[in-house]
């Protein structure tokens, strides 16, 4: 059953624990944790040794040892010195500080191979087999001869075989590897003795409790190991491994306990992370054993990290499971809230755009379309000078054109020749690229000299208003003329 993340479930839980503890240590049940190790197993000054024994180091033939041979607490090493065999790469050391050191880092090492908890017990047979990464036991084993066995795995892969009795390899057997595994990461913990036999192709370190014989023609990629007994060898090849790992420590397992409290609360189109965290020993992988985890979230396996990014608004309930293979696993009911992504904030409102500053307008009056009392208007005569009647009925009378006033004329539309047409316009006179001479500067109009336009505008004012009197003063005086002759 799922733990929650409320505290009344987890005192719960406590309560259940604890009284099953109690019951555990009344009837004096102890649980038994087992015993691991997080890479290959450590040597230490033994390591550079291909051959230790206890008692005596006999070789017959023309063994080649690379790597040191040593022998303690005997004194007894034959067919190295001046012959057969010969050491390439290291030296013999005989019952002395090195020789001594050694033997007491093998009998550790010895120790905490046989410590490991095995993942397969019982093996005899290993003829035809393929091995993975992890720890194997048995009594007596054997590989037949002409037999083969695989291990597979990566370099980082550590494989120990428990030989509580004896091990025996036959004849032209032959061990290989796959994936990147390597004799670096093999060791054979044996209880008494270990045979490997002719023209076999032995893989990994020995470490036996008694003795070794290698017999002819056998050869050893690792080491030959021997706390108290004699290693015998009889033109071998010994070679010790070179790169290997750095070597491991032990530790004892532990059942994971999932140790984070509920997740965050995310947001709709915002990446979201959360790690769930666990004890244990090994480390324990992570899965969804319950519910499901919002949309676009998902669980990495390895790390427990919740990460992606939420499309879906709303709540969901999941089920997140620990397991490292220790009894048992732990899981927990985690509650993640997916909230609405935030609408986007109004900014300012624009105000309107500043046009352009107009230029001030000439202080020139505008005429008006409406006749001024008492004044008026031009005709539409194009006589330079002398009115012309529009639309009179009576020969050699004018009539006023449009005029509401009886008796004044109406201006005409038409330019009198000499005197400047007023514009309905308040805008200077003259358009301002005429006054600046152009866009070139060479127009043939108007030259700006500098000063504005206001004195012409007002003379040509003045010219217009004197035309007016004068057409005024002509039409009164014909007029009077005309009343005479009646």
């Amino acid at each position: 059953m799922a733990r929650t993340t409320s505290p009344l479930p987890l005192a719960r839980t406590a309560l259940v624990l604890g009284v099953a503890a109690a019951l555990t240590v009344a009837g004096g049940l102890a649980a038994q944790a087992d015993t691991i190790i997080d890479g290959p197993v450590n040597l230490r000054t033994a390591s550079t040794y291909g051959v230790l024994a206890g008692s005596t180091v006999t070789n017959t033939g023309t063994s080649v040892v690379q790597g040191n041979v040593g022998l303690s607490p005997g004194t007894s090493v034959t067919g190295f010195t001046g012959g057969p065999g010969v050491i390439v790469g290291g030296t013999q050391q005989v019952n002395n500080g090195p020789a001594r050191q050694a033997k007491a880092d093998l009998a550790t090492a010895y120790g905490v191979a046989r410590s490991l908890t095995p993942q397969e017990s019982n093996i005899t047979q290993l003829d035809g087999r393929t091995l993975t990464p992890g720890v194997y036991s048995g009594g007596a084993v054997d590989l037949a001869d002409t037999g083969d066995l695989a291990f597979t795995g990566a370099a980082d892969s550590v494989f120990v075989i428990q030989a509580a009795s004896t091990l025996t390899i036959g004849s032209d057997t032959v061990m290989t590897f796959s994936g990147g595994a390597s004799s670096c990461n093999v060791f054979w913990q044996v209880g008494s003795s270990a045979t490997l036999g002719s023209a076999a192709q032995f893989q990994g370190t020995i470490l036996a409790q008694q003795s070794i014989t290698a017999i002819t023609g056998a050869t050893v990629s690792g080491r030959l190991l021997a706390q108290t007994g004699a290693v015998t060898l009889d033109t071998n090849r010994i070679t010790v491994p070179q790169n290997c790992a750095p070597p491991g420590e032990p530790s004892v397992t532990s059942a994971p306990v999932i140790t984070s409290g509920n997740p965050t609360d995310g947001t709709v189109g915002t990446p979201y992370s959360f790690e769930v965290t666990a004890s244990g020993n090994p480390a324990p992988t992570f899965s969804v054993t319950g519910g499901t985890l919002p949309a676009g979230l998902t669980l990495d396996s390895d790390t427990g990290v919740i990460s992606g990014t939420p499309t879906t608004p709303g709540s969901t309930t999941v089920t997140i499971t620990a397991d490292n293979g220790e009894a048992p696993a732990d899981s927990v009911d985690y509650v993640v809230g997916i909230d609405e992504a935030a609408g986007p904030t109004p900014g300012p409102t624009p105000g309107p755009t500043p046009g352009p500053t107009p230029e001030p307008t000439p202080e020139v009056p505008a005429p008006s379309d409406s006749p001024t009392p008492g004044v008026p208007a031009p005709s539409d005569s194009p006589t330079p000078g002398v009115p012309a009647p529009s639309d009179s009925p009576t020969p050699g009378v004018p009539t006023p054109s449009d005029s509401p006033t009886p008796g004044v004329p109406v201006p005409s539309d038409s330019p009198t020749p000499g005197v400047p047409t007023p514009s309905d316009s308040t805008s200077p006179a003259f358009p301002v690229g005429d006054r600046f001479g152009g866009d070139d500067g060479d127009s043939g109009n108007l030259a700006f000299t500098g000063s504005e336009s206001t004195v012409p505008l007002t003379i040509g004012g003045l010219a217009l208003l004197a035309g007016i009197g004068l057409l005024v003063s002509a039409v009164i005086r014909r007029r009077r003329a005309l009343s005479s002759e009646d």
